[in-house]
C-alpha cells in the first residue's frame, strides 16, 4: 500500500485529498500562526507509547504549549482530567464534529470558532466519517475549516495528514513537532 492511500481499503475519498505532512515542522508552523486551535483526542491515544510516555501525555503537553483546549471522548475524560487541571472538555466524536460544523457555535469560551482542529486517537473508520463531514460542510466564512490528522495513518478527508507510518516514524514526527513548539 502506498504511503498516501487510505488505510481503510475500498473507501473512495473523492478528488480532493489531504496534503501529506512529509515534514512535521509544517504542523508546528501552523500552530504557531493559529489563533484558536483545538485538539480532539480519543481512547487510542492511551494505547501507543514512545520513549516511555503515552501519546496522550505528548498531546497534553502540546495543548499546554499552544494554549489550546482539549476535547476528549467520554471513555478517556477521566484519565485526562487527572493529568490536566483545566481546559479539557468531554464530548463524543460525533457531537464535537457537529459543533465544529455549526457556523453559529462560538466555542467553549464563547470567543469564536476554532481553526485549525487537530484530531487523533480514534478508530480509523470514525475519523474518516467525521473528517468527511467537516471537509464538506464546515465553512468558515468563504473557506473550510482546517483539519490536521495526527494519526499514523493517512486520512484523505483531513486538510493535512501524515502518510501511513510505522510506529517508530510516527513517534519521531510527534517528537519533532514538540521540539519545534518549545520556543513558544
Amino acid at each position: 500500500m502506498s504511503k498516501t492511500e487510505p488505510w481503510q481499503t475500498a473507501e473512495i475519498s473523492g478528488p480532493k485529498k489531504a496534503f501529506v505532512l512529509s515534514k512535521p515542522k509544517v504542523v508546528s508552523g501552523m500552530l504557531k500562526r493559529s489563533n484558536r486551535p483545538l485538539l480532539v483526542i480519543g481512547h487510542e491515544s492511551l494505547k501507543d507509547e514512545f520513549d516511555g510516555k503515552q501519546l496522550a501525555d505528548y498531546m497534553i503537553n502540546l495543548a499546554e504549549r499552544v494554549n489550546m483546549p482539549i476535547v476528549a471522548t467520554a471513555n478517556i475524560i477521566g484519565e485526562l482530567t487527572e493529568r490536566v487541571c483545566d481546559n479539557v472538555h468531554s464530548f463524543s466524536l460525533i457531537e464535537i464534529g457537529e459543533r465544529l460544523r455549526d457556523p453559529d457555535w462560538k466555542g467553549f469560551d464563547e470567543k469564536g470558532q476554532y481553526d485549525p482542529v487537530l484530531m487523533m486517537g480514534f478508530p480509523y473508520y470514525m475519523s474518516w466519517l467525521v473528517l468527511s463531514g467537516l471537509k464538506h460542510y464546515a465553512l468558515r466564512g468563504d473557506k473550510y475549516l482546517t483539519t490536521i490528522s495526527l494519526d499514523r495513518y493517512y486520512h484523505p478527508h483531513a486538510s493535512w495528514s501524515f502518510p501511513n507510518l510505522s510506529l517508530e516514524e510516527w513517534g519521531e514526527n510527534i517528537s519533532i513537532i514538540m521540539k519545534e513548539l518549545e520556543v513558544i
